[in-house]
């Protein structure tokens, strides 16, 4: 069995990154049906509509800094004065089973992620990294998305918004882009790229190698 593929996912918050991820983990193509979310961790308090478990895992300030001196994160980092990270747990099991695994992290952690994976030889994740970075059309609609959602008082936006303009600037360290213009055609595009990755040649080879075998046989 092939080892599964880690997928990168960052954006400016209220960028609608979310509901993207749900839209193709929830759709109808069974080509996703091998693909495990990974569910970070949290110390921040759980939304309205936020599920322990499948949102988030939240723990304890205490907790988690347990975690980050048993080296039991991947990555973490302090966004918006609360603590996030993402645990070994949840990404190598899988990847070692074959699975492909969706990360949902800010550009700090994901700037950690991608720097681990550029030192081969310490490498924990020994599998192909693909970066992707959501982008919203334009600054405007932005903060029209993070007053709507009603999470947040308007300090918290200002501050958002102000953290947007420097992760914005990070996108030249993905490898793809996309801009959430509309929410379905988003959702296409991300799925398209988790295809074109599992149907490499490479990525096939076991499936190709059967064919082949077949083909000699009817002989």
């Amino acid at each position: 069995m092939s080892r599964g593929e880690l997928f990168v996912l960052s954006a400016p918050s209220g960028t609608g990154k979310t509901t993207l991820i749900r839209s193709l983990l929830q759709g109808e193509l069974a080509e996703f049906a091998n693909v495990h979310f990974s569910v970070s961790h949290t110390t921040r308090g759980p939304r309205q509509t936020e599920v322990a478990g499948r949102d988030y895992h939240y723990v304890d300030v205490a907790s988690f800094q347990e975690m980050i001196v048993e080296d039991r994160f991947l990555e973490w980092a302090e966004v918006h004065n609360n603590y996030y990270g993402t645990s070994v747990d949840e990404v190598l099991p899988y990847l070692e089973r074959g699975n492909d695994v969706l990360m949902d992290i800010d550009v700090q952690g994901a700037e950690r992620i991608l720097s681990k994976h550029a030192v081969a030889d310490t490498d924990p994740l020994k599998t192909a990294v693909h970066s992707i970075f959501i982008m919203p059309p334009t600054y405007r609609d932005l903060e029209l998305r993070l007053s709507q959602r009603n999470l947040d008082d308007a300090e918290q936006i200002s501050r958002r918004l102000a953290v947007s303009r420097w992760e914005i600037k990070q996108v030249e360290l993905y490898d793809y882009v996309i801009v959430n213009r509309e929410a379905d055609a988003a959702s296409h595009i991300l799925a398209s790229i988790i295809l074109d990755k599992r149907h490499r040649r490479t990525r096939m080879a076991s499936e190709v190698e059967s064919v082949l075998e077949d083909f000699k046989a009817s002989r």
